[in-house]
């Protein structure tokens, strides 16, 4: 019977089996593995049992590179491997003398890994944990010698290892729990290459009675003796540019050709977000007909008087891919000043790598930073400089990459010295038609814990503000109006009235953005809607478009948040919401600490 446990060896028992086909069923068919290697698959998870070795052997080549004059772009790329000149590589061979045949069920074998870890703690490990900065040298061909780790050989690793790393992430548990997980394979899957036809597949399998993480790996056709065992890095993408891309940390290339620019997304892409959302318009809007009704169109036949805390179509503003494409009604295919240029690396990979590559070549900064679309507190964000890092990472989880702010306002903190800062700003927006948005007048500031320098990518407390969420990080504190007189005193040419008018100028354009076209290609005009926005930014050094020889201070929103955390503010002022509220349901400003922006 497909799927059942005949065969030599047999499977742990029926009941075993139909439970692991409840558990596991749904990750195995999204993985597309047959339901033949099943049953043989729970007795080889359930008894340890790594077969491989009896079916395949590790060959290894030399591979001679041809002298090819004037291309001087690959004699780079060469200069750039760890052993550069004649290759080792390493294939996988089909070594049983009876060969191997797909139809088989006892074709599905199980890969170890050598290593599992989250990003932020790849270095430390690769520091302290004995024995696997000498593994990961070894299987990744750098050359590694004596027993104490070293800065070099771990940075060459850390650089090597997205040739290498695969990913998986947790469906369930806490934010932090569901960070996407990178493993490197055992050195028998780590020497498996790379083929647009390949002999086999390979899946992550996460197994929940031991709590441990395979690989899974079957054959997709019959194979003879010697013949070669191969798997696709850009396994599922028939896009011919963006397997091209995808595979670009294997095959150098360069896509300078592919132009750079990144209008606005079509109208189309607003209303396949507003279908993924599963959401529909509230009534007053011709909106399109979808099968289930849903809370804004319900509440807005039942209970029209009800107010609500959000606008309907907010998430172009809360999400960061879209953040990026409504703002681009402002600043056009480049986006605003106010904004870090930004690709949606699912959509905008060939056009990103084109830049990245045109920066390179002009020798400009190609600092990055990767962040998930909606993720906050800075989770599994990262800055890099690596453009094979940021490909690779697009695999973990829908992610932007923003340029990084090579040259940031710094602030200097007696015990510290020169660090980076991010203001967050409480915006209330009252109505769409007409818009009307205030700014409460406090903001509040987060600090780096480390002197800023373009180094040490991976160091937290250097590179983010966010500490307030670690009892163990120092979280350095100080008022708004502490602050304005100590920025001052450190900028005295840059009055905090000048540098604040320039914000609240980029929070007027932003939402005029975000409201000037129709639902769902803009925030919906709902009466009975009202909401309060966080908006972190920072202040980055630009020259004046008037004149480059003057510096200015350029704000940069990096996010707006819906419903933000307000127990700082009630804390500290205890008319916080009073004053909101007077705005937004009483349209009193008057004595409370709201500014109208527009």
């Amino acid at each position: 019977m497909e799927g059942g446990c005949e065969g030599e060896g047999g499977c742990a028992g029926g009941e075993d089996y139909e439970a692991f086909v409840a558990l596991h069923g749904p990750a195995l068919r999204a993985s597309a593995v047959p339901e033949r290697y099943w049953g043989r698959l729970l007795h080889k998870l359930h008894r340890e049992i790594f077969d491989a070795g009896e079916m395949f052997g590790i060959m290894q080549v030399e591979e001679v590179e041809e002298d090819e004059e004037g291309d001087e772009e690959m004699q780079e790329e060469l200069k750039k491997k760890p052993n550069p000149g004649n290759e080792l590589c390493y294939k996988v061979i089909v070594t049983n003398e009876n060969g191997l045949r797909a139809n088989d069920p006892n074709s599905i074998y199980l890969i170890d890994h050598a290593w599992t870890y989250r990003i932020e703690h790849a270095r430390q490990q690769l520091l302290q944990v004995p024995g696997l900065l000498h593994r990961m040298a070894n299987l990744m061909g750098i050359e590694f010698h004596g027993e104490i780790p070293d800065e070099g050989s771990v940075e060459l690793v850390l650089e090597e290892m997205w040739k290498y790393n695969q990913t998986y992430q947790l469906s369930q548990g806490s934010a932090e729990e569901k960070v996407p997980v990178w493993y490197i394979m055992d050195e028998f899957g780590s020497r498996i290459q790379h083929s647009d036809h390949p002999s086999f597949a390979t899946a992550p399998l996460f197994y929940m009675p031991q709590q441990i993480a395979y690989t899974v790996l079957w054959p997709l056709r019959d194979l003879e003796t010697g013949e070669e065992v191969t798997r696709d890095f850009a396994y599922g993408e028939m896009d011919q540019l963006i397997r091209k891309c995808v595979l670009l940390p294997w095959v150098p290339a360069d896509v300078l050709d592919v132009s750079s620019s990144t209008p606005e997304p079509s109208e189309e892409h607003y209303q396949a977000i507003l279908e993924e959302n599963k959401e529909k318009l509230p009534l007053g809007i011709s909106p399109p007909i979808y099968p289930k009704g849903h809370i804004f169109r319900k509440l807005s036949e039942e209970r029209p008087h009800v107010m609500l805390n959000q606008f309907p179509c907010e998430n172009l503003l809360t999400v960061k891919d879209c953040l990026a494409s409504i703002s681009r009604r402002v600043g056009g295919p480049e986006g605003p000043r106010w904004l870090p240029r930004t690709f949606n690396l699912r959509t905008e990979l060939p056009q990103f790598i084109s830049y990245f590559q045109q920066r390179e070549r002009r020798g400009e900064d190609n600092h990055w930073i990767c962040k998930p679309w909606n993720l906050a507190r800075s989770l599994d964000t990262h800055v890099t400089n690596s453009l094979h890092n940021i490909i690779r990472l697009r695999e973990s989880a829908p992610k932007v990459v923003s340029k990084y702010i090579e040259s940031p306002v710094l602030f200097h903190r007696d015990d510290v010295g020169m660090v980076k800062f991010d203001i967050r700003y409480i915006v209330l927006l009252r109505s769409v038609r007409p818009l009307r948005l205030y700014t409460y007048d406090v903001f509040w500031l987060r600090f780096s814990n480390r002197a800023f320098a373009l180094d040490d990518l991976d160091d937290y407390e250097k590179h983010f503000t966010v500490m307030n969420y670690d009892p163990n990080v120092p979280l350095k504190q100080v008022h708004y109006d502490e602050f304005i007189p100590l920025f001052e005193k450190q900028y005295p040419e840059y009055p905090w009235q000048d540098v604040q008018a320039e914000i609240f100028k980029a929070f007027a354009e932003l939402f005029q953005a975000a409201t000037s076209k129709p639902a769902p290609l803009g925030i919906c005009d709902y009466p009975s809607s009202r909401a309060v926005y966080a908006i972190d930014l920072m202040l980055k050094w630009d020259h004046c478009p008037a004149s480059n020889s003057r510096k200015v201070m350029q704000p940069q929103i990096l996010e707006v948040n819906f419903n933000p955390d307000c127990e700082r503010a009630c804390k500290y002022h205890p008319n916080f919401f009073n004053d909101v509220f007077s705005a937004l349901f009483l349209d009193e400003t008057k004595n409370s600490h709201v500014t109208c922006i527009v």
